[in-house]
């Protein structure tokens, strides 16, 4: 399933644009959420993989370390989730309308309701195919 949404990428304090964004999930992979950006004059996309647990959490609270951060706020009279992405290359300071998350996470928890998670994937077989995978 796909969300698409209008995301910010704050450049300062006064100044931001709106990117095309998608959050994507997929009940196989039923612990992660995809973050898909179309930055601008750009081809392709940007891709990250988040935990559905750490966007949940940004609804409420301050969430992630290191390359991602995550924390609720308002903007303008506007609930937002902000999200802070850092690499090598860069860093991003985005924002996402936190109604468009929270229905996002309602879809996926009606796909897979939290706490089922690990009955969508047989574990044992994933670390045996990793295990081959290394050894080849």
């Amino acid at each position: 399933m796909a969300h698409e949404l209008p995301v910010r990428l704050v450049l300062s304090h006064d100044l931001s644009v709106s990117i095309p964004a998608a959050l994507q999930y997929d009940a196989d992979d039923p612990y992660a959420v995809r973050a898909v950006f179309h930055p601008l004059n750009q081809n392709g996309t940007v891709e990250w993989f988040l935990s559905r647990d750490m966007v949940t959490q940004a609804l409420s609270e301050h969430t992630g370390h290191a390359d991602v951060r995550m924390w609720p706020t308002s903007d303008s009279g506007r609930d937002v989730v902000r999200m802070v992405l850092s690499s090598p290359a860069g860093s991003a300071l985005l924002e996402f309308p936190a109604q468009s998350v929270e229905s996002f996470l309602r879809e996926t928890q009606s796909a897979v309701p939290p706490g089922t998670e690990s009955s969508r994937f047989d574990l044992d077989a994933e670390l045996a195919q990793l295990l081959a995978e290394k050894s080849t």
